[in-house]
């Protein structure tokens, strides 16, 4: 009894760090903004790829309508620059928060691709963090890289006792799993790897079992929702990194059952207990894992391109 108790306290203190740390700038308006529902798009393919950026892109811009004629014009804003020429999108639905998939680099050649799937406070009103580290590491990879910023679930906004548990998670997961494996048979050989940052890693791990990728990537990550790595049930080569000037070193790892969810986010990913491949992450802050000049973004760089095997 006492040893649940001093486990519960520790939970608290997590989840109070957790919402204090988190970064929700905008988070809380961004699922009132209308958005029409969108339309079917065509299967994923390397043929059918221009296809998909073109419906993308009208998507993108009827929310832009919907959001102006709302009097939401910061989004409208937004929303103008995802439809810009030079941007490729996969699939967009401004609903909710909103759900994306955008492109960087030349996906019909590429044969080192990175999913990005991030954590929580995401949404199409914080997209600019997703966005920019999404850049940066395709910029990394060269020509033969793609990277795929995921915003394909509703993250959760950094307060309150979602982020604590893995509820998000599993409703996100059937989805990223969809994702992945359309991917993969889009691109048969080319080298797929999972990014999994903060709650993302949650994500990746809920999704992870019998997943076609090389390599699951936990970085700035509370937990994969497992007590080890061989717990995610993947043939993937799991890794993971955690930058000294992470906040995230402080969250608790441990979780427990409750009637109604699982409090807590499983085992610190980067102890030796847990199993994985620890990469470098230098001074890392839990948002610049993925800024130039970092160790951590030359790390995951040669993660993805299979050079640091």
């Amino acid at each position: 009894m006492r040893f649940s108790t001093r486990l519960r306290r520790r939970l608290l203190t997590a989840l109070v760090a957790a919402s204090v740390a988190a970064p929700v700038s905008g988070a809380a308006g961004s699922s009132a903004v209308p958005a029409p529902v969108p339309t079917a798009l065509p299967y994923l393919s390397v043929t059918t790829l221009d296809a998909r950026y073109a419906a993308a892109r009208a998507e993108i811009r009827g929310a832009e309508r919907a959001a102006a004629a709302a009097g939401h014009e910061g989004r409208a804003a937004a929303l103008r620059a995802m439809a810009a020429p030079g941007r490729r999108f996969l699939s967009f639905d401004g609903r909710d928060g909103g759900r994306s998939a955008e492109v960087f680099g030349d996906l019909a050649r590429a044969d080192r691709i990175a999913v990005l799937v991030p954590g929580s406070g995401t949404t199409l009103d914080t997209y600019g963090r997703l966005y920019g580290g999404a850049a940066n590491l395709a910029a990394a990879l060269g020509e033969r890289g793609a990277v795929i910023a995921w915003l394909g679930y509703a993250t959760p906004s950094g307060t309150g006792l979602t982020v604590a548990t893995t509820t998000r998670a599993e409703e996100a997961a059937p989805g990223l799993r969809a994702f992945t494996r359309s991917l993969a048979a889009a691109r048969p050989g080319a080298r797929l790897s999972l990014l999994c940052h903060s709650y993302g890693a949650v994500v990746c791990g809920s999704a992870a079992p019998g997943l076609p990728v090389d390599d699951i990537v936990l970085y700035g990550s509370p937990g994969a929702g497992t007590t080890t790595a061989a717990g995610l049930r993947t043939t993937a080569t799991v890794w993971a990194g955690r930058g000294s000037r992470d906040w995230i070193a402080g969250v608790p790892h441990a979780s427990f059952a409750l009637g109604f969810a699982t409090l807590g986010l499983g085992a610190d990913p980067v102890s030796p207990a847990f199993g994985a491949r620890v990469f470098p992450a230098g001074t890392a802050t839990h948002n610049d894992y993925l800024t130039p000049g970092f160790p951590s973004l030359r790390a995951i760089a040669q993660i993805v391109t299979g050079h640091d095997h």
